[in-house]
């Protein structure tokens, strides 16, 4: 069992023209950034930065740009891949780091699968939850999910309908988060459950299905940022993907750092074959959803350590 930790005090480091807030803790070892993804914080990584620091590793852990007390720029471009990767680097800069390891969940596995291509002398090896990488594909990738998902996919509806969905979370955001933040949906309880939720309707209407992942404190840490702080700067992230698949025609699809990659076993992000494209790849699928470092913290850090001793102390 993993006990309670108390995240370390933030500072507010300049880097690519912003301001990130950062959580460290284990200064002096070997340097570890984890990028948290959508809705979340870095406070998402609370249960890994113990057992890395523990082991030898400086966690590194920012709020990303548009989330916590970090820098919200207006500019909806202001949230794509160049400046989301920079932000990144002029971290590393700022802390007088050359390279680091780095681990991603969700939206942080999106912009670290690309980091790794624009910025693969500043990475020392990369583990990733939830979201595999994706081949560029010949069609730009809203067009796509809209021909194949539909216009109320979140996605889409976050593109087509900007700041829409946004505004209403922020009418209800701890329904938001609630709805959001759940998980054993697989379990024969809840499998026969009506549901007509869809996260843009997650101000509106209570998702039945699974149980929330989060007990009351943790779930009040993420509320009561969120509703200081909102969704839209968030949600620009994925304003950005039609401009990050032009943006990355520029680049070659090539993994040359150890990686690591952890599956929700029943997550819904489809999960893909790696081993054509990345060939120094280990891959383990876990028994829980999306939420995967949250909902199997100890396993996810087993992982995560054996990886490190096998994988990464040998090219240090």
């Amino acid at each position: 069992m993993i006990l309670p930790f108390s995240m370390p005090e933030p500072s507010l480091i300049k880097t690519n023209g912003i301001e990130l807030e950062v959580f460290q803790s284990g200064q002096g070892g070997t340097p570890i950034v984890l990028c948290h993804g959508w809705p979340e914080l870095a406070y998402s990584w609370r249960y890994q930065i113990p057992a890395l620091v523990k082991a030898g590793y400086h966690c590194i852990v920012p709020n990303q740009r548009g989330y916590g007390n970090s820098s919200k720029p207006n500019d909806v471009d202001a949230y794509d891949i160049i400046h989301l990767t920079n932000d990144q680097n002029g971290l590393l800069d700022a802390l007088g780091i050359e390279k680091a390891i780095y681990v991603g969940h969700d939206w942080g596995s999106i912009m670290l699968w690309q980091h790794a291509l624009i910025n693969p002398k500043r990475i020392i090896g990369m583990a990733n939850m939830s979201v595999p990488y994706s081949k560029r594909r010949p069609i730009d990738p809203i067009e796509f999910w809209e021909s194949k998902l539909g216009e109320e996919h979140y996605i889409v509806h976050f593109n087509r309908q900007p700041n829409k969905a946004a505004i209403s979370f922020e009418k209800n955001t701890k329904k938001v988060l609630t709805n959001i933040y759940r998980s054993k949906h697989w379990l024969k309880n809840n499998i026969d459950k009506f549901n007509d939720y869809s996260i843009i309707k997650s101000a509106e209407i209570d998702n039945k299905k699974g149980e929330l992942i989060l007990n009351e404190y943790d779930l009040d840490v993420f509320v009561n940022t969120f509703e200081k702080n909102g969704f839209i700067a968030p949600c620009n992230w994925y304003r950005n993907f039609s401009r990050n698949w032009k943006i990355m025609s520029n680049y070659t699809e090539d993994f040359s750092m150890p990686c690591l990659m952890i599956y929700g076993k029943y997550d819904s992000v489809p999960k893909k074959n790696m081993d054509k494209i990345i060939s120094n790849l280990e891959t383990h699928t876990l028994d829980c959803g999306h939420w995967i470092q949250q909902e199997q913290p100890e396993k996810v850090n087993q992982i995560l350590l054996n990886w490190l001793e096998k994988k990464i102390k040998p090219v240090l």
